[in-house]
């Protein structure tokens, strides 16, 4: 039976920090329910049709025209009725020119033949379909192509050796809902177009796709599986609508379960605010439960009516923070600008409420367990003496906590929707939190036996130890968070001053690509003769010492991965930014001279795939097999940005494959525009990448995402805010008795005032200190040996970040302390005296 009168007065008596619990469990709930709701509205509105992102049933791809075996099950199957329709698609890039020529523009084709897609819509400006207007000698471009070659519609422009009119614009694919970073702008050619263009030429790089559309539902897998089986495996991929990868999901994916990890790392910090609230609410409370208890009540009696009371303020903290949740799901499309499609809009669903409801219940039951289970240390002898029981904790003490940390990373399991890396969050932030917890302890203990000269500085150390005072819990969630925050700053930083702000004067900033080998000479006539060209074959690794490399069904493709396409090469030589690593030279000559089949790596593959010197690498040519030793490993010394290979391989093997050759230039930005027009002219087949400006572009993507990251991971610091907050009023009597003796010994107002200060001070620079090491600990292990780029600790950044941490402490912690100031010594001791 619960006693409704106390349970209203526990609550208005202990407001303060009821109100603060509520703020943390809604500060919990607010990311994760607005992302929860957001991640729907993607899935809705951009990815989650998949048969629109593909636009066919089942979808056969390769980088080289279907093999026969392919081709023939494909007509079979059409024949047989299984097949309604297909149609073949190009996908490529190309320089596209003006009428006259005198502006280029670097474009991303698709020529498709009619009926493409059979799902989906691509909208054009008119109203029209794309079949009613991509005729022969017609073209569709995305509005960017108007604006960059100063064009209309009606206008005509060059693509390849092909004079192509402008018939209309698109303004939505769904293929490409979003155009978050790519070489060009998209242009729609007729399939009845391609051999005018004449662009596609041996060894070039093009996607080709062939889209179909089964006759019924139920024959989907069925005809994906009897394509397959006339594919060539490795060169050929043919997958449905359910299994094709989109480059559009995964970046929405990966982003989005990036921001899922910041917000439960928020939720776990708040969590810590509502444990320290709770404990600092039982703290405040513990002479008038030691009263209670001598009255006669019971510790179930306690346990009741404070339960009831976590669950009635986690209520009212759940529905705030799903409210809350709803209101920044609304304003997510306007921080993600650019990165959505025009005119997207979020719906906000009664179930966003009912499931945020539900994930704060449970946390707030995972986060006040503990806390209340100082319920059962009080002692009615509290009325007299106060006692700290925390040193003799029970098994079912660590039980619980067992119990607890199960129940959490169940928790956060299920709303990662993966096993593995909800394990390793769960472990790494334990683990984050354990060392700054452990050097929290370390330094209070050391500051124990500090004693400075100034008595305002020595007062402010002892009071860091201050019974109540939740110190540790401050310095963990403000150092945690800011960790976090600094290592996302400093590590798009990085990025940023490697590839975009510092981009090497000397490197290449124009990459052309599919040089034919009768283009050689023409080629290095016109850009100049001293230009390298590097040849190009390009293979499919598919073994290791005889291992097949295959791909995992379940493996995620994030980075590089060796079931992809390799581009091969062949040369004796070092190139000038290559050292041998580990052999003596690049290839290993015979006795009589001769140098066998051989293969030299670069040791960033070597590491992909344990390969060591010895083992034996085959590799598929177009079907044509070859196997090779790895006789050297070698490693790089420049930026990324000059040209590589991975496979390097001695000449007389590979000069007669199929191959094209690519050059890497550095010209001045003024070159550029003429120079892409002449060699367009020349060669339109030949791709020219301005590396320049694609890095420029990066860097804006970048620099949105990094915005995003960091809005997220601010709502992490509003934690230790209010744990700060939270620890100035669960000590509020402590500090009004120091401040009243403080005066009544001849102290003034502003000798008080320093005390504080200099506690926040000290509280602050722990906080800072700590977060610095951990953010430039993780910004060197991230660059150092996953983005493999020079580590830069920009200490600038990081004095900022220390001065403004020190300065929010400050605040917080003065601003809250005003109240303690003005209590008059009179006032206190009379009501102390009255009590």
């Amino acid at each position: 039976m619960l006693h409704r009168r106390f349970l209203l007065r526990e609550i208005w008596q202990g407001r303060r920090q009821a109100l603060i619990f509520i703020f943390c469990v809604a500060l919990s709930l607010a990311t994760t329910v607005a992302l929860n709701g957001f991640r729907r509205d993607i899935d809705r509105s951009i990815t989650g049709d998949a048969r629109a992102l593909h636009g066919g049933d089942v979808i056969l791809h390769s980088h080289y025209e279907l093999s026969p075996g392919l081709r023939q099950a494909l007509d079979r199957l059409q024949r047989q009725g299984k097949i309604a329709a297909a149609v073949d698609t190009y996908g490529f890039y190309s320089l596209i020119r003006s009428s006259r020529g005198e502006r280029t523009q670097f474009a991303n084709l698709k020529v498709v033949g009619e009926g493409y897609p059979f799902y989906g819509r691509v909208s054009l400006q008119s109203g029209r379909r794309l079949g009613q207007v991509l005729k022969a000698g017609e073209i569709v471009v995305a509005p960017e192509v108007l604006d960059r070659l100063q064009v209309r519609i009606g206008d005509r422009i060059h693509i390849g050796e092909a004079l192509l009119r402008v018939a209309d614009v698109v303004t939505f694919e769904a293929a490409r809902p979003v155009d978050l970073f790519s070489f060009g702008p998209r242009v729609f050619v007729a399939a009845a177009d391609l051999t005018v263009l004449d662009l596609i030429k041996k060894g070039s790089r093009v996607n080709y796709e062939t889209l179909v559309k089964a006759s019924r539902d139920s024959e989907v897998e069925p005809l994906a599986a009897e394509l397959r089986a006339g594919s060539i495996s490795g060169q050929e991929r043919v997958e449905t609508f359910r299994t094709a990868g989109s480059r559009i999901k995964r970046f929405f994916d990966n982003l989005l379960f990036f921001l899922s990890l910041i917000s439960l790392f928020t939720l776990l910090l708040a969590g810590i605010g509502m444990q320290s609230s709770l404990a600092a609410l039982l703290r405040e409370k513990e002479t008038t439960l030691a009263i209670v208890k001598a009255l006669g009540a019971t510790t179930g009696f306690l346990y009741r009516h404070y339960l009831v009371l976590a669950l009635l303020l986690g209520i009212i903290g759940s529905l705030a923070g799903s409210v809350a949740g709803m209101v920044l799901e609304g304003f997510l499309p306007r921080l993600f600008t650019g990165l959505l499609p025009p005119g997207s809009q979020v719906e906000v669903s009664i179930l966003d409420l009912v499931q945020g409801m539900a994930l704060g219940l449970a946390v707030v039951f995972f986060f006040t367990f503990l806390p209340l289970s100082r319920l059962n240390r009080v002692k009615p002898t509290a009325i007299l003496r106060r006692e700290e029981n925390d040193g003799n904790r029970r098994v079912l003490y660590y039980l619980t906590r067992a119990v607890g940390l199960v129940f959490l990373t169940t928790l956060v399991v299920l709303q990662l929707r993966d096993l593995e890396v909800g394990l390793w969050f769960v472990g790494g932030s334990l683990a984050l939190i354990l060392v700054v917890s452990l050097l929290t302890r370390l330094v209070l203990r050391l500051s124990r036996r500090l004693s400075p000269r100034p008595l305002a500085l020595r007062l402010a150390v002892r009071s860091l130890v201050r019974p109540g005072n939740a110190t540790r819990a401050i310095v963990v969630t403000l150092s945690s968070s800011l960790a976090i925050l600094l290592a996302i700053f400093l590590l798009e930083r990085n990025l940023r001053q490697t590839f975009i702000d510092s981009y090497p004067a000397a490197a290449p900033n124009l990459f052309c690509l599919d040089i034919q080998k009768e283009q050689r000479d023409g080629f290095r006539s016109l850009v100049g003769g001293d230009v390298e060209l590097f040849p190009v074959v390009r293979a499919r690794l598919t073994s290791i010492n005889g291992q097949p490399v295959v791909r995992e069904k379940d493996e995620t493709p994030r980075g590089d991965s060796l079931t992809r396409e390799f581009n091969l090469t062949y040369r004796d030589d070092l190139l000038p930014d290559e050292e041998l690593r580990r052999g003596r030279s690049l290839f290993r000559a015979a006795k009589d001279g001769r140098i066998g089949l051989q293969v030299s790596i670069l040791d960033t593959v070597a590491e992909m795939g344990d390969m060591e010197i010895g083992d034996v690498l085959r590799f598929s040519i177009q079907g044509v097999p070859l196997e090779a030793e790895v006789t050297s490993i070698r490693t790089r010394t420049r930026s990324k940005l000059y040209p590589f290979f991975y496979f390097v391989f001695p000449p007389p093997y590979l000069e007669k494959a199929p191959q094209t050759y690519f050059a890497a230039l550095h010209r001045s930005k003024t070159e550029i525009p003429g120079l892409e027009n002449r060699i367009v002219t020349a060669f339109p087949n030949v791709s020219v990448i301005n590396m320049a400006a694609s890095a420029a572009e990066l860097g804006g993507l970048m620099h949105r995402l990094a915005g995003i990251i960091t809005f997220f991971a601010a709502f992490s610091l509003l934690a230790g805010a209010l744990i700060l907050v939270s620890s100035i009023l669960a000590t509020r009597l402590a500090r009004v008795r120091e401040a009243v003796y403080y005066k009544i010994l001849g102290g003034r107002s502003s000798f008080v005032l320093a005390v504080f200060f200099y506690e926040n001070l000290l509280l602050g620079l722990t906080s800072a200190v700590f977060a610095v090491v951990l953010a430039q600990a993780i910004n060197w292990a991230v660059c150092r040996f996953v983005l493999e780029i020079a580590v830069r600790a920009d200490w600038m950044a990081t004095l900022a970040v220390m001065t403004g941490t020190v300065v929010l402490v400050i605040l917080l912690g003065v601003l809250s302390s005003v109240f303690i100031l003005r209590q008059k010594p009179a006032d206190f001791l009379r009501q102390q005296g009255g009590e």
